[in-house]
């Protein structure tokens, strides 16, 4: 069985997707760090639809 081959989000190098990476998708525990805060610090978001943005959610009728 050809096992498959990615590469890390954050350095790019090529890594083998398998149980027995722990760290995976990321190559190692640095990487997975420095991908943590990136996220932490706002730089990396996950942009909103404006239907379901939580922060209007109290704006609502109730019936």
């Amino acid at each position: 069985m050809t096992q498959k081959q990615v590469n890390c989000p954050n350095c790019q190098k090529p890594l083998i997707w398998s149980k027995e990476n722990e760290f995976r998708p990321f190559c190692c525990a640095r990487c997975k760090l420095l991908d943590l805060g990136e996220w932490a610090s706002g730089r990396m978001v996950v942009p909103a639809d404006a239907e379901y943005d939580d922060s209007t959610a109290g704006d609502l009728e109730k019936d």
